[in-house]
């Protein structure tokens, strides 16, 4: 499990539909190790091997479901380690599993901070103040109005993810709120 609080960034050293490997800096005291989970831009992967980088196989599956196929080489990914059972809880529920692929409709500063438009493939999950994951960034949806909604990203967000590097009409990796996704499963007829 995955709170959507990104721990670091990396940059993207190679890219295919069945192989990721990412440069990322480790920590002395908690290093990376093979079979870790890590979500990178929200999908969870098995990290595989770590030289030269971080090594994940891929799946069809995966590169089919989320927005991997935009990653080239260089491009920034978030990561975000699994949530320790003594950890904090600073998001919201994140399981790492993508549910679609979304667009970034647009970006404009705002007073201090930015405000991001996105379009999703299916905005029955989103609503008002409800949690949404974003490339990995737990994020508060606002006004949605169809398969369009805003979020407020304030400086520190926009400047340590992908969010402020990425551009009007490019592809996200979303993962709506679990829970909404429960409560839907149960209230509907067997």
């Amino acid at each position: 499990m995955f709170t959507g609080i990104v721990e670091k960034t990396g940059r993207v050293l190679e890219v295919s539909p069945l192989k990721l490997v990412v440069e990322a800096s480790a920590d002395a005291n908690d290093p990376w190790f093979i079979g870790e989970s890590v979500a990178v831009n929200g999908c969870c992967l098995t990290i595989v091997g770590s030289d030269p980088g971080l090594t994940f196989d891929l799946s069809i599956e995966t590169w089919n479901r989320t927005a991997f196929n935009r990653l080239r080489p260089g491009t920034m990914v978030n990561l975000e380690r699994a949530m320790k059972a003594d950890g904090r809880f600073g998001g919201h529920v994140v399981q790492g599993h993508v549910d679609g692929v979304g667009t970034l409709v647009s970006v404009s500063p705002q007073e201090g901070c930015w405000l991001f438009r996105f379009r999703v493939p299916d905005p029955r999950y989103i609503i008002n103040k409800g949690s949404v994951c974003i490339e990995g960034v737990s994020l508060t949806a606002v006004e949605p109005q169809g398969n369009e909604f805003d979020v407020w990203v304030i400086p520190h967000t926009f400047d340590n993810t992908d969010l402020g590097v990425l551009h009007a009409g490019e592809s996200v990796n979303v993962e709506y709120d679990v829970i909404a996704r429960y409560v839907e499963r149960l209230m509907s007829p067997a």
